[in-house]
């Protein structure tokens, strides 16, 4: 659906001017994968007892809206669905028996803390430990249910290496996850000078659709935050103000890029600073003294990595730019979709002028990294509309669904191996530790016939699942969806050689 603009838009700098007066329109606003392997003689699971999408009718019949409905109790309806573990089980599907050995690698149940009533908490933009966060994925998804959201993205820097332990939390505890990224990028600015710039990904709960591509070019930025960071450690040397690369990687953590926030650390250990905003203020902001830039990625293919990979992108924390008017334009001609505008203290900022300027939605998010500063803004208190949530997913669902769409063409087309005697190892899913989305891959031995099972996740809703039936039914895969405990599955199979 195209993005609504607001008709009362007046030309940027009446609205910079008089933005307190401005009547801005609401526009705002997925993993734990574990593949888990089975090698055992299961007669209830032969052929005969995978129900196929042919064999089990039609089911309800989709509908289709160009537009939603404007009513907030219409919107407040459809974010709660989409928000909420606990859903309606709709009976025109079949259900698993309850003897069945597939429940085994079904996530344990849990209790939903979200209330249909009022519209989800929710936060798009957190960090944990796996980049410069204080937090791990787990203790952050847990600090996110005690505090009362609802929903989270957690967006470290230049990786998705915490997502699958932060949907075995977010699963327990009920806490919708939605599997995101922020690369680290760069504009080069009219002057011919380079500018850093933060693009942020969302992805299904389903995880990236060419993750393998995704995280080839993260890994390379990332090596080019080890470089950085001992540039900056050698430019401290030069100011008199010495850190050791042994600091600085013990306080990343052991797998982590060091980062900025990792060097202010080590500063103030070694007592050069009384505390980290003095580290950044003095020698680490942007072009200071110790500053070095990395192997950042030009903004505009940050963009178009995102898009090419299933995601959702937005321009974080603009207000850090020197002019972000042309950096908006530009990444808008390339597919931009979203701008951080709302703050903690729950305003728009003057860059939602731009958002209804080139049309894109208006996002926010904390930035949370737990590090306890007392103007850090908390989790979750960056509050966003109700219909800015519904817009965000009107156009996030249809991206995240061609995502799924792409997974399961892979999977039809066999691009994966199970090694039948070490049931370990693939091409397409490589490891637990690699996938990053809310999926499962299983694999059972039956009267030496080999089975594929791709289990997708919980979080897909009904309309997701309908959809998915209709496409697995052309790709020729067994299809089922199974209920346990109101949380509804889809399981994909197919026979292998």
């Amino acid at each position: 659906m195209p993005l609504r603009r607001n008709t009362n838009s007046r030309p940027l700098t009446f609205i910079i001017s008089f933005y307190s007066r401005h009547s801005i329109s609401s526009i705002v606003l997925t993993a734990r994968c574990q593949p888990i392997y089975y090698r055992r003689s299961l007669p209830d699971l032969g052929l005969s007892s995978i129900t196929t999408s042919s064999s089990m009718g039609k089911g309800p019949k989709k509908r289709h809206h160009k537009h939603r409905p404007e009513p907030a109790s219409n919107a407040a309806s459809y974010v709660s669905q989409w928000a909420s573990l606990c859903r309606r089980s709709d009976h025109s599907f079949s259900s698993m028996d309850s003897h069945s050995s597939l429940r085994e690698w079904i996530p344990a149940s849990s209790g939903s803390i979200f209330s249909p009533v009022k519209g989800p908490t929710i936060d798009l933009h957190t960090h944990s430990t796996c980049s410069d966060g204080m937090l791990t994925p787990v203790q952050l998804v847990e600090k996110a249910a005690a505090s009362g959201l609802q929903v989270l993205a957690m967006t470290d820097h230049d990786t998705m290496a915490g997502v699958p332990a932060a949907f075995e939390a977010a699963n327990r505890l009920g806490v919708r996850l939605i599997p995101g990224v922020e690369i680290s990028a760069k504009v080069i600015s009219k002057s011919g000078l380079e500018e850093p710039v933060h693009i942020l990904g969302y992805y299904s709960c389903c995880g990236p659709s060419r993750w393998q591509e995704l995280e080839a070019v993260l890994a390379r930025i990332r090596e080019g935050r080890h470089q950085r960071a001992q540039s900056m450690i050698s430019k401290l040397k030069s100011l008199k103000k010495p850190v050791t690369w042994e600091s600085v990687t013990m306080l990343a953590g052991a797998g982590v890029a060091p980062g900025r926030l990792h060097i202010a650390r080590a500063l103030l250990e070694a007592g050069h600073v009384c505390n980290l905003r003095e580290a950044f203020n003095k020698y680490l902001y942007d072009g200071g003294p110790a500053y070095s830039p990395g192997c950042e990625l030009p903004a505009e293919d940050a963009v178009r990595l995102i898009r090419d990979t299933g995601g959702v992108s937005a321009l974080a924390h603009p207000w850090s730019l020197k002019d972000a008017l042309p950096v908006v334009k530009k990444l808008k001609e390339v597919g931009l979709h979203a701008i951080e505008a709302y703050r903690g203290d729950g305003k728009v900022n003057v860059f939602a002028a731009l958002a209804d300027t080139y049309e894109i939605l208006k996002l926010g998010g904390s930035d949370f990294h737990g590090r306890g500063d007392p103007d850090e803004t908390k989790l979750g208190k960056v509050a966003l509309p109700l219909l800015a949530i519904r817009d965000f997913l009107e156009v996030a669902e249809p991206i995240w669904m061609s995502a799924v769409k792409e997974l399961l063409n892979c999977f039809a087309e066999e691009k994966f191996y199970i090694d039948s005697e070490r049931l370990t190892g693939t091409k397409f899913f490589t490891g637990p530790e690699s996938i990053r989305g809310d999926v499962s891959l299983g694999h059972i031995v039956d009267n030496e016939r080999s089975k594929a099972f791709l289990r997708l996740s919980t979080w897909l809703t009904e309309e997701n699942r309908q959809a998915l039936q209709d496409v697995v039914s052309k790709l020729q895969l067994d299809f089922q969806i199974v209920t346990q405990d109101e949380k509804i599955f889809c399981i994909v199979s197919k026979e292998i050689n």
